[in-house]
């Protein structure tokens, strides 16, 4: 039996035409937006910038476009950065620190309900693969702060110190299965290798002491081998089926097509 064939598919005046300003996803389509940085971290000092960092969900119609939407954009605003939805997924899947970090921190600015939905999987991206992006990063730190001290006799104590926070990082996650941004008690002496008041042996002898403590928790987490791919995966085919049926009079046909699931195969 020959399939039914497709509905005649009317004129798409709403998918917008022209350059696309990556810009207004950031400023129009935020999903989540949040400060990072060492404000986040509770490290800021006097004269600390303050870093934002934010989720974007493209309306799906850009998509059907031969340009597709940007996968981050900087700015509008100075020490402004944004992911689009699918990106910061499969970045968090990754386990990537800076990604992880944005998820939790504690200074949210802004948050839509598609936000809180992703705010609620943060759990569902955490796995052991944290522990070796995470020392695989750290590993990369550490090498460019040892050529510092070859070139220049010490190291970039600011970059020194967020190494340590991001090593504490690594070992209590590995320990609670929870990611916390803030450093709490552990400022005074962070913020002490800053500026400078702690010799590079004993900083680099705290270096490996973290890093040997993130491995043996590493041994006995509680974390799951694999984050849950299929939670997030679940998530963002909603985020864009719900920005698909809102894109205009036109969608008749295309919300036929999402109700069934995708298009028919003929």
């Amino acid at each position: 039996m020959n399939p039914a064939p497709f509905p005649e598919v009317p004129e798409v005046p709403d998918v917008p035409q022209g350059p696309l300003d990556p810009h207004d996803l950031v400023r129009d389509h935020t999903v989540y937006a949040c400060v990072m940085g060492s404000r986040a971290f509770g490290l800021a000092t006097e004269g600390s910038d303050t870093d934002r960092r934010g989720v974007f969900l493209a309306p799906t119609p850009l998509f059907w476009r031969f340009e597709k939407p940007p996968t981050h954009v900087e700015g509008p605003a100075e020490e402004q950065f944004g992911w689009e939805l699918e990106r910061f997924c499969e970045l968090a899947l990754r386990a990537n620190p800076n990604v992880l970090e944005c998820l939790h921190s504690p200074l949210v600015e802004h948050v839509t309900d598609t936000g809180r939905e992703l705010l609620a999987l943060r759990a569902a991206f955490l796995s052991r693969q944290a522990h070796e992006t995470f020392a695989r990063y750290a590993l990369g730190q550490r090498k460019k702060l040892e050529a510092d001290v070859r070139t220049h006799g010490a190291p970039r104590w600011k970059h020194a110190m967020h190494l340590l926070r991001l090593l504490m990082s690594c070992r209590d996650l590995l320990l609670t299965g929870e990611l916390t941004i803030d450093v709490g008690d552990r400022r005074e002496p962070l913020l002490a290798v800053k500026r400078g008041e702690v010799g590079w042996p004993e900083v680099e002898a705290w270096m490996a002491r973290l890093a040997a403590e993130a491995d043996a928790a590493a041994d006995r987490t509680a974390l799951p081998p694999e984050p849950d791919r299929r939670r997030v995966e679940d998530f963002l085919f909603r985020a864009r089926r719900a920005s698909a049926l809102e894109a205009g009079p036109y969608d008749e046909v295309v919300q036929r097509v999402v109700r069934d699931g995708g298009v028919r195969q003929v």
